[in-house]
């Protein structure tokens, strides 16, 4: 070795000598751009869940002339495409539906058997301005494709009404959270939460979320299980009145309990420059980072630390390993959405879900133009490791 090494140096020597350079290496070649990202359809409020079959599926609240209605999408590339697979169609919904979700059972609880699909979506809203507002679940049996009504999770009194459900499983029941304006005039708005092991009869209803300052709203709480069991939600704190709704992180051993309290707003998510996302924010979790958890926050805008729109708005994911404390960092959303606007499309509730075994994340995300509002999806890496 070390004499093929010192005959490799005298050749360069003489070709140096003889006014021969060596050839110059090769430029690195230029990675590929991104693909642009698919098209879902039109609509807003997108889900995802990753089903125990490896399929993952999107769902999507849309409009037809027999009203609104949820598509239900599947992939089984790992988020390359999607094709139709059936639809969610509530009666009420004739009247108004909003921020659906969709959520596969991880286990057994009661009469609900592991790999049940579950979806639950606000319906009824437009229908007067003393609507019950309620909130209604569904159930599939066959990954999506066929969906069989349960019950009613929650109904507003004709005060309100009850907004953006999230499911999770915790010591053996099924619990609903959602953004509850039942409780006005005490509080403008909390976060509640009820139970079931049957996804027929909903019991148990109590505040998990709110604040002694009246015009205070949290809401649209997502939660994500941490590769270590435990659990983590993120809320947005909006107030009535003021264009503000910054999001907070909160943890929970056992889903029982979270923070320090029903007035605890948890961890305020703050990025190293001192700017925040605002609106609609959605959490996810993957293994990774130095303490094995890696923490990835969308939101629907970027302010800089004044509170004025940061340039980088709907383009950037905040990341954290370190369990929400200290600074956040920046990666590319996989679907940029430039300057999206305080409204429920344009970048409004994006969901984010790990993919290609934690090495990309997988986002839907709403664009609007020429005021429709168009659901798009696309891959990207989730950032240095």
């Amino acid at each position: 070795m070390r004499r093929t090494v010192r005959a490799l140096a005298l050749a360069s020597l003489l070709l140096l000598g003889a006014g021969i350079a060596p050839a110059a290496a090769d430029p690195a070649p230029t990675p590929p751009p991104a693909p642009a990202p698919g098209v879902l359809g039109d609509g807003q409020y997108p889900r995802l869940v990753r089903l125990d079959s490896g399929a993952i599926v999107a769902s999507l609240t849309t409009h037809d002339d027999r009203g609104d209605v949820t598509r239900i999408m599947e992939s089984t590339d790992e988020g390359v495409s999607f094709h139709p697979i059936g639809e969610v169609r509530d009666p009420e919904a004739v009247s108004g539906q909003c921020c659906a979700t969709i959520f596969e059972m991880p286990q057994q609880v009661g009469t609900l058997r592991a790999g049940t699909l579950l979806w639950a979506g606000t319906v009824g809203y437009l229908a007067g301005p003393d609507s019950k507002v309620a909130i209604k679940v569904w159930s599939s049996s066959d990954g999506g494709r066929t969906w069989t009504p349960l019950g009613v999770a929650a109904r507003s009194p004709g005060n309100g009404g009850v907004w953006e459900p999230e499911f999770t499983v915790d010591a053996g029941l099924l619990w609903l959270y959602y953004a509850d304006e039942t409780e006005s005039p005490r509080h403008s708005q909390v976060l509640s939460r009820v139970a079931t092991l049957d996804g027929m009869n909903w019991w148990g209803r109590h505040i998990v979320q709110a604040n002694d300052q009246q015009s205070l709203r949290p809401g649209m709480a997502t939660i994500a299980r941490l590769p270590d069991g435990r659990l983590a939600s993120t809320h947005e704190m909006c107030e009535t009145g003021r264009d503000r709704c910054t999001p907070y992180l909160k943890f929970s051993d056992t889903g029982l309990w979270w923070g320090n309290g029903t007035t605890d707003p948890g961890i305020q998510v703050v990025a190293d420059d001192g700017s925040r996302l605002k609106h609609s924010p959605f959490l996810t979790a993957i293994a990774g980072g130095p303490h094995g958890t890696r923490l990835v926050l969308g939101g629907q805008a970027l302010i800089d630390r004044d509170g004025k729109r940061d340039g980088r708005s709907g383009r950037v994911l905040l990341v954290n390993d370190n369990y929400g404390l200290g600074p956040w960092f920046e990666i590319a959303a996989p679907v940029p959405v430039p300057d999206p606007k305080a409204d429920t499309c344009a970048n409004y509730s994006s969901p984010l879900l790990p993919v290609d075994g934690g090495a990309n994340l997988l986002q839907i995300a709403v664009t609007l133009k020429d005021g429709v509002c168009t659901a798009r999806f696309a891959k990207g890496p989730v950032g240095p490791h």
